[in-house]
């Protein structure tokens, strides 16, 4: 490290090597003495870059343009959440084929986990109602498999590519009852909201009797403890009713269609 006086300040400018838009420095620096080009170049070595970082983006960049590709030319869609384990006999199961296909009545596209449980719920509604039926899937340690009932189908391997493709292509998120998934998902749109990554994207809570102690611990404690706003709280809306739920989802893709 070399030290400069300039004005009676110093002026501390470590040591550095610079690889393309990376500048390494002190000990972290790489004293490698071949380039880029001439790795790539070589021939010779051992084959692990296979499993390395750098490889590893170009089998992001695959995912991303994967799904653009495949979903690119999908009409207006709502991606809905809910428990890969809920069961065929289970009220919320039927709630979830209703759900379906009012989407598809109102015109929308029924974007899914593609899994089982409520997804497959909302994919058989839509399926049956003649509506586009939409299943993400994700690699996950134990088989889940894309449900019957979906019509287009992509499977990732990163949750951050899927994520991507659930927030680019829908006009709302609708939550059904479900476990941490659906939370984190839930609270990711909610954020991106917030922060306006997203315009016009409303998330409904479909389930009061389910939903109502997340939503009155987010008023009781973090509402109140100035931890966010009104205008935050509001992004949320609670509904048992299919026809309301669809009706918030067409009056936000009708103010985002109007402001395009």
């Amino acid at each position: 490290m070399t030290e400069e006086k300039k004005n009676g300040a110093v002026d501390e400018r470590p040591s550095e090597k610079r690889r393309g838009p990376v500048v390494e420095r002190r000990d972290r620096k790489d004293d490698r003495t071949t380039t880029t080009d001439q790795r790539l170049l070589d021939s010779r070595g051992p084959s692990d870059w296979v499993h390395t970082d750098p490889w590893r983006v170009l089998r992001i960049q695959a995912e991303f343009v994967e799904g653009f590709g495949a979903l690119a030319e999908v009409p207006s869609a709502v991606t809905v959440f809910g428990s890969a384990r809920t069961g065929r006999d289970h009220p919320e199961y039927q709630t979830g084929r209703d759900l379906g296909a009012a989407l598809a009545e109102a015109g929308f596209a029924a974007i899914t986990g593609g899994g089982p449980g409520a997804m497959e719920a909302v994919n058989r509604g839509c399926s049956e109602a003649g509506g586009f039926s939409i299943g993400l899937g994700i690699e996950l340690p134990f088989e889940q498999g894309l449900n019957p009932w979906v019509d287009l189908g992509v499977n990732f391997r990163y949750f951050f590519v899927r994520k991507t493709m659930f927030i680019k292509y829908s006009q709302a998120f609708i939550c059904l009852p479900g476990g941490f998934g659906t939370l984190d998902e839930l609270f990711e749109a909610l954020t991106l909201v917030q922060t306006k990554k997203v315009t016009k994207f409303p998330v409904v809570l479909f389930g009061t009797e389910y939903w109502q102690g997340l939503y009155d611990w987010i008023q009781s404690s973090v509402l109140a403890g100035g931890k966010v706003g009104e205008k935050d709280l509001a992004l949320l809306h609670l509904t048992d009713d299919i026809d309301d739920a669809v009706r918030v989802v067409k009056d936000a893709h009708k103010a985002w269609a109007d402001a395009h």
